[in-house]
């Protein structure tokens, strides 16, 4: 067989066309219920007599049918039926077909046009597929059975040509029947993106939608980064202080031991928390995200590790939106976590936090060792405390001025208690 040969059964019984004649016996099925209120329509207007055993009154009945089954299809869940249709059985890209329901006028047009060619091919084709093949069968076998030629067939079948060429027809009939079915399938298949495809709409929703996951993906990586981050770094500078003194200072060891012991139990339970609102399910916000009311607990775990920390805190938590307390402690954590990658634990470390006029201001400073030895890791601190300061209208200052590392942070807080969002 060449290949030509081989490409054009390939076409016309290939599997991709099989299954879009089935998406065009689905169309057929479809249409039914319209025809057979054409039917209705068709003997209220010219009378019984012109019954449904003709052919021109069938023909005006699924005239009249296409027109209610594009008023029909005007339904916003239209769409995503006729997608997940052409999805599966037209070997369309589903990446050029729109999601979700029709919202707009145009994309609501353009399903009714979509729905009344789909359903209006489909009925031609189903048909053909009804009255076709039994025809076929006959002109195939008519030479052999004398019992159909007398039958009552016309007289040209009396013929001894014609009865030669009775099989050869019957085979093209079903030639013809495949050929229009694969043109069909490929016609819908060509239009279902053009007219199931994304309206600029769509796109710009889905634009949207992919922000606002970008940015709550974001936002957990910031929360991973800094509850996770500080808490390593702090056991990794308590376990340090700890095997130093481990044969001189038993006491400093078991106050480092349990220190570690909270650091992590509570980042586990903080860890919890972020990947339950990842995950979206029943379990999330269970562990509520820390806020300034916890900032003792934040600093007597930092200290345990033998980082001197001098505090001053003239800012009440509880006059504070709940929204800038959560990031104003995640801003603290963070610095105090940069000051123990690269400062040390020999070095005294400042916070001052108070709220001056309209804004909480955010202090943290630290002398620049002459020998600083920065730790492994890190590098997307500070850009993590510039954004979550730039998210709720803030600024930061970072950099060091006469061998003092300063990191000061200014958030607006009348305008936060309007951003309220979940952690």
């Amino acid at each position: 067989m060449s290949d030509f040969a081989r490409a054009l059964l390939r076409a016309l019984f290939g599997r991709r066309t099989r299954r879009r004649w089935i998406h065009l016996i689905l169309g057929g099925a479809l249409v039914m219920p319209y025809v057979f209120v054409g039917e209705v329509v068709v003997s209220l207007a010219f009378g019984s007599q012109n019954g449904s055993g003709l052919l021109l009154p069938q023909l005006t009945a699924f005239a009249v049918g296409l027109p209610l089954a594009a008023i029909t299809a005007l339904f916003p869940l239209t769409r995503p039926m006729s997608v997940a249709a052409v999805r599966a059985l037209c070997g369309v890209d589903g990446d050029r077909l729109a999601d979700g329901p029709a919202r707009t006028g145009a994309a609501k047009g353009r399903t009714a046009a979509w729905f009344t060619l789909h359903v209006g091919l489909g009925g031609v084709i189903a048909g053909m597929s009804l009255a076709v093949p039994p025809f076929a069968v006959v002109l195939i076998v008519l030479p052999v059975f004398k019992e159909l030629r007398d039958s009552g067939l016309p007289e040209v079948f009396d013929h001894t040509w014609v009865l030669a060429l009775s099989p050869v027809a019957g085979v093209a009939c079903l030639l013809a029947l495949a050929g229009c079915a694969a043109g069909a399938g490929t016609l819908l298949a060509r239009w279902a993106p053009e007219l199931l495809g994304p309206t600029p709409e769509d796109r710009l929703a889905a634009a949207e939608a992919r922000a606002a996951d970008l940015a709550v993906r974001n936002r957990l990586a910031r929360e991973l980064h800094d509850s996770v981050g500080h808490a390593l770094s702090a056991v990794t500078l308590q376990a340090s202080a700890a095997r130093r003194v481990l044969d001189s200072d038993p006491e400093f060891v078991r106050q480092a031991l349990a220190a570690i012991e909270d650091t992590t139990r509570r980042t586990v339970g903080e860890l919890d928390a972020v990947l339950g609102v990842l995950r979206d399910d029943e379990g999330a916000g269970k562990s509520p995200a820390p806020t300034l009311a916890d900032l003792d607990g934040l600093l007597l775990r930092t200290r345990a590790g033998g980082l001197r920390v001098t505090a001053t805190v003239a800012a009440d938590p509880e006059t504070l939106a709940p929204l800038v307390s959560r990031e104003a402690y995640r801003i603290v954590q963070e610095g105090l976590s940069n000051a123990l990658k690269h400062a040390g634990d020999h070095v005294t470390v400042a916070l001052r936090i108070e709220v001056t006029g309209k804004e909480l201001e955010i202090m943290l400073e630290n002398p620049v060792p002459r020998t600083a030895t920065p730790r492994p890791g890190g590098g997307h601190g500070l850009r993590g405390i510039a954004d979550r300061a730039r998210l709720l209208g803030g600024t930061t200052e970072t950099g060091a001025v006469d061998g003092v590392w300063r990191l000061h942070v200014r958030l607006p807080v009348e305008r936060a208690t309007t951003s309220e969002g979940p952690v």
